[in-house]
């Protein structure tokens, strides 16, 4: 089937730090009214089939800015998929005809009075599509837990094939996978993704330092590039804490990237509520995959030589089977530290 050009619309939001469930509700009602004019004035050229929201724009980082107890935050704020946030984001699927693409720290009913950060997939009919764990939380600051930090009851729960780490949903604009965050700053997230046929990637939110060094922006166009495929990082605007103040610590650059790493849609200021857009044109994605000698680079890969890189283990597994994660100061001592250690010992680093 032909999937004619389309818009895609990132939302720039304004977020609100909650501090109990209910304050989603604030979030909520502010990502209504952006989505409703982005929609509109987005759709001008091509029609809008697809949303996305960027990591924090339900809950904004309250866990990480606060360096909150895990449990806590899981009991008080982490919500349920499929839930009432998303019925509501169902809802808007419905109305405006699009497969919405956002994220959200969310329980999980094997691993009680634990969280993980989930990206997810809603499709017109307001169903749940796709969920994806995320694999690489941002490491000194981000208290979820990642699949690869209860690996063993993961696998026992749901195998150990890549489809369980990096899912891709089928859908009718085309393959969708998420990357979020700091799981670009790896290869082998955007890779895993492109070997389940990934065409279009979630990869959103970024902040400072990482935004202003260019960091964020080499990194979307390069995992664009290397894979041959959409990659859309729409960076969230500006943050209302618990005390009131209201700061912009993403420092903007929100970005839609096409298959030939070019950036299509941009948006360099940050700190006010906006959106992003730009032409999602799969047929010619799906030429260039299935038609280059040269640069759709996945064709040529010599996994044989590239497993050897990976036999001896690095980042410690099932850091968490028996414990909550580490704060931030704990974090640093018994991880980090250890970690640095490690790539001295085996003579990788000096």
């Amino acid at each position: 089937m032909t999937i004619n050009p389309y818009t895609a619309v990132g939302l720039i939001p304004e977020i609100t730090e909650i501090q109990q469930r209910d304050d989603i509700a604030i979030n909520l009602g502010h990502l209504r009214a952006l989505t409703r004019t982005a929609v509109s004035l987005g759709g001008l050229d091509h029609p809008v089939r697809l949303v996305v929201l960027p990591e924090g724009a339900l809950q904004g980082f309250t866990d990480e800015i606060h360096d909150l107890e895990h449990a806590t935050y899981a009991r008080t704020c982490a919500i349920t998929l499929p839930g009432a946030e998303t019925e509501e984001l169902g809802r808007w699927a419905r109305e405006f005809n699009v497969h919405i693409m956002a994220q959200a720290k969310a329980l999980h009913p094997a691993f009680p009075d634990r969280y993980f950060n989930v990206g997810f997939v809603i499709n017109p009919d307001g169903e749940i599509v796709l969920r994806h764990y995320k694999l690489a939380p941002l490491p000194p600051m981000e208290h979820s837990l990642s699949p690869h930090d209860v690996l063993d009851q993961w696998t026992r729960l749901y195998g150990r094939g890549p489809e369980v780490f990096w899912p891709v949903a089928d859908t009718a604009i085309g393959r969708l996978g998420v990357m979020m965050a700091n799981e670009a700053s790896y290869p082998e997230n955007a890779r895993g993704l492109a070997l389940g046929g990934c065409e279009i990637a979630y990869r959103t939110s970024y902040p400072l330092p990482g935004v202003a060094s260019d960091a964020f922006d080499i990194q979307n166009r390069a995992r664009a590039l290397d894979n041959t495929m959409y990659v859309l990082a729409p960076n969230p605007a500006s943050y209302t804490g618990a005390d009131g103040q209201r700061v912009d610590f993403f420092g903007g650059h929100s970005s839609i990237t096409d298959h030939t790493g070019r950036t299509v849609g941009h948006l360099d200021h940050g700190g006010v509520a906006t959106f992003v857009t730009a032409t999602i044109d799969l047929p010619a994605l799906r030429r260039q995959r299935t038609t280059a000698a040269w640069t759709n680079w996945t064709k040529d890969l010599r996994t044989e030589l590239f497993a050897t890189l990976y036999e001896q283990p690095i980042y410690p597994a099932n850091l968490y089977a028996d414990r909550p994660p580490y704060d931030h100061a704990e974090y640093r001592e018994h991880v980090t530290e250890p970690q640095i250690d490690l790539m001295r010992a085996r003579d990788i680093w000096r």
